[in-house]
């Protein structure tokens, strides 16, 4: 009980250096592997970003991890996920193996159970969306995409004053969803 508060002046002192070392590399890291690091997260992103917070509080908490070897391992993370980002990019099966594809819960007018299901998604979820891009009404929305980074896209209905046929006209961004 006497550690509960205070163990020692040196181990709070390499606490206090270390996450100084460790908030400045990452902080480098993230800079240098640009937006993809930071940006919104899909399922891959997300396990890295967990992945590099627990390696960070270990090498910052725990004194048999150097900060060289904490380090090491967060700039291989850094690194593998580049590799894999970058090869997604000129690999479409790479990318659809590591990604979730978007997928259409919500189409003219009509919830689709069985994608929402698959997709642990609620209706208020969808509901929710729709109110906060403004739409109060199920009929102004062509559909509801829920996308890989599991963000919910409205794709508001052409409205009647548009120039486009109306008649079986399907959004160019959906018509590869269905």
């Amino acid at each position: 009980m006497d550690m509960l508060f205070f163990d020692n002046i040196d181990k709070l002192g390499r606490i206090i250096l270390t996450t100084v070392v460790v908030y400045v590399l990452i902080i480098l890291f993230t800079k240098i592997s640009g937006k993809r690091s930071t940006s919104q997260l899909n399922n891959f992103d997300w396990i890295v970003t967990v992945m590099i917070g627990s390696l960070s509080a270990s090498t910052i908490l725990l004194k048999d991890i150097p900060v060289i070897e904490g380090m090491s391992a967060i700039l291989v993370l850094y690194l593998l996920q580049f590799l894999v980002t970058k090869y997604a990019s000129i690999s479409p099966q790479f990318s659809s193996f590591i990604l979730s594809e978007p997928r259409i819960v919500f189409y003219q007018g009509q919830f689709l159970p069985d994608a929402m299901r698959d997709e642990r998604l609620t209706r208020q979820e969808i509901e929710c969306a729709m109110r906060s891009e403004g739409i109060h009404n199920f009929d102004d929305v062509e559909a509801v995409v829920f996308e890989s980074d599991a963000k919910l896209t409205i794709i508001p209905k052409l409205s009647s004053s548009d120039d486009k046929e109306l008649d079986d006209t399907v959004s160019e961004t959906i018509a590869p969803l269905m």
